[in-house]
């Protein structure tokens, strides 16, 4: 896939690894729209800030009305709340997962009529084992391993290619309260982007994630 040519739209674009996809794909020549809750927090050259708030259905269907030349979606938006009660578990599906079928329900039409093109869900290693600090969120990004299986077969028959992509730790404010080895968030871009252009369904980004998808089977 040639970038030069792409619109993507990266959710959760105002910071952390959001903000880097944002960065690579504007220096690899792409139109981007750098989706966040509040434009006015995207401050980058090169990307154009779009009101995006992928927990509430209003605010998905504008921006794919608003957004018609899309050829990429990011679904890069998350929340890591760490809670145990139920309300701090259901606000982690809701952008974590109910959030990839907004957007996903949203663009997939749009990316149809524009030749196929790509969605890429940003899921963890947490999508293949649960930890009782982050169960709700360990729970979501579950759910959205599955969603994204069964998304990459329905849309097998237009052309778009659908990526999961597990990564440990990275080194972001969400896993700033973690004290473990993390990998750089333009590690992970930069295989996301190869990805693209390989036209891999899968990144594992590092060694912890591919041990732990490799023991699945055992």
């Amino acid at each position: 896939m040639d970038f030069n040519t792409a619109t993507v739209l990266v959710t959760g674009a105002n910071r952390g690894l959001g903000r880097v996809f944002a960065q690579e794909f504007a220096k690899r020549g792409a139109k981007v729209y750098a989706g966040a809750r509040n434009p006015a927090s995207v401050v980058d050259d090169g990307v154009i800030p779009v009101q995006l708030d992928v927990s509430d259905d209003a605010s998905v269907e504008a921006a794919a009305k608003e957004l018609g030349d899309v050829s990429i979606v990011i679904n890069n938006a998350g929340v890591l709340l760490a809670g145990e009660d139920v309300d701090s578990i259901r606000a982690e599906f809701e952008v974590n997962f109910f959030g990839i079928v907004r957007t996903t329900d949203a663009f997939a039409p749009i990316l149809k009529a524009n030749g196929g093109g790509a969605i890429v869900n940003v899921l963890s290693v947490l999508s293949f084992i649960g930890r009782p600090a982050f169960r709700g969120y360990a729970a979501s990004k579950a759910a959205g391993w599955s969603l994204t299986n069964s998304t990459r077969e329905a849309l097998q028959g237009q052309g778009t290619q659908v990526i999961a992509v597990h990564a440990g730790f990275i080194d972001t404010d969400m896993a700033s309260i973690v004290d473990a080895p993390k990998i750089s968030p333009e590690d992970v871009v930069s295989q996301v982007l190869q990805a693209i252009q390989n036209g891999d369904d899968e990144v594992l980004a590092d060694e912890r994630t591919r041990s732990v998808k490799a023991a699945l089977a055992s």
